[in-house]
């Protein structure tokens, strides 16, 4: 269910992250192209919305992704040319949610497989910190 779009650009992180987040991104596109130099306060305010609701949606769906990466053979180092990280964050955030992940059961069926887990921080080595 999509809420209703609102009537004006929001100026409130609480109103940009209920868009969804594809939405989101064009949204912050779309108010980033038509911005004009001489911006009054809501249209910056709705700037600082529509980015800080943007790396929040991410944050919470890079580790997910860095595990994908991981899963289809990239090292440590491609990760963090992808992203922009550096090792240890990478690898912390990736472990903070495979922590989270591999304690899921939904239905007697784990929501990932551990040992699968435990083969990509054999395949890091060094570079996964506990």
């Amino acid at each position: 269910m999509n809420p209703a779009r609102p009537t004006k650009p929001p100026v409130r992180f609480a109103d940009s992250n209920e868009i969804n987040p594809f939405q989101l991104l064009l949204d912050l596109h779309d108010h980033a192209v038509a911005r004009m130099p001489s911006s009054g306060l809501d249209e910056i305010l709705t700037k600082l919305a529509l980015s800080a609701a943007v790396v929040s949606w991410w944050t919470r769906c890079q580790p997910s992704t860095i595990y994908s990466a991981l899963r289809a053979g990239a090292d440590l180092t491609d990760i963090t040319k992808a992203t922009g990280l550096d090792a240890g964050d990478a690898v912390r955030r990736w472990r903070r949610w495979t922590d989270i992940q591999t304690r899921l059961d939904i239905g007697e069926c784990p929501s990932m497989d551990p040992g699968e887990v435990r083969a990509i921080e054999r395949r890091l080595g060094s570079g996964v910190v506990r």
